[in-house]
């Protein structure tokens, strides 16, 4: 049954993430914010119809520590879910994402949309300098930009060492660096196609003024988010 529901899950995504990235490229003549709306109608639909084909939801604590201005999220990250869910939770978000994904016909042209920002991670210096303008210039106009400082996907459970990346941009920027921790790896797992149902976990934490160096503001994040993962259920790793 996880099988066939999983199978459903991914005919009907690949329908709608096509027929998403079509229609989005009618709105590169219109203004940015037609383009966020979009990614948004796309992300929300994808979560329903996980929940309504694999039986997978989800649920948010900390929702009042969500600052009232731009600010830098830093989260955890062990499958494609989260991205998809903060998408739902806020309005303007710009990913810090690798190049690569925007050279997918159709569907990376239509994510490039979104105003994300792509870099070379073989790059260096330059990824990371490119990082901090074109973040700034995200925040200032009001988005929220998301960074996963591992660099890559972690198992349920599991959390790999930080980069210090998004502090120094919330530094930069003087705006708060927000702490998320997930566990979507317990029912999305990362190389595993099937989807296991539940309800997932997604912690946003108290959000850290800018201030010190990038590595104690990154140390604080890091520490809270290794505990929430910690503390938090993964029913679906036992079944």
């Amino acid at each position: 049954m996880q099988t066939l529901r999983s199978g459903i899950f991914y005919i009907g995504f690949t329908i709608w993430t096509l027929v998403w990235a079509f229609f989005t490229l009618l709105t590169v003549p219109m203004p940015l914010s037609a383009r966020v709306w979009s990614s948004r109608l796309w992300a929300r639909t994808a979560v329903l119809w996980l929940r309504l084909s694999c039986g997978l939801s989800y649920r948010v604590t900390g929702l009042e520590n969500i600052p009232d201005t731009p600010c830098v999220i830093v989260a955890n990250h062990q499958s494609a879910l989260e991205t998809l869910l903060l998408w739902c939770l806020f309005p303007r978000l710009s990913y810090v994402l690798k190049q690569e994904l925007f050279r997918i016909p159709i569907i990376g042209w239509g994510l490039r949309l979104a105003w994300p920002i792509g870099i070379d991670r073989s790059a260096g210096r330059q990824a990371l300098v490119q990082v901090m303008e074109e973040g700034k210039l995200r925040l200032a106009a009001g988005f929220n930009v998301v960074i996963f400082p591992e660099g890559t996907r972690y198992p349920c459970g599991e959390v790999g060492p930080f980069s210090s990346t998004a502090a120094g941009l919330a530094l930069r920027a003087e705006v708060p660096l927000l702490p998320i921790a997930v566990n979507s790896g317990c029912y999305w797992a990362r190389n595993n196609w099937r989807k296991k149902s539940g309800k997932m976990d997604l912690w946003i934490g108290p959000a850290f003024a800018p201030s010190g160096k990038s590595s104690t503001l990154t140390e604080q994040a890091e520490s809270w988010i290794r505990n929430a993962v910690m503390q938090m259920p993964g029913e679906a790793s036992k079944q």
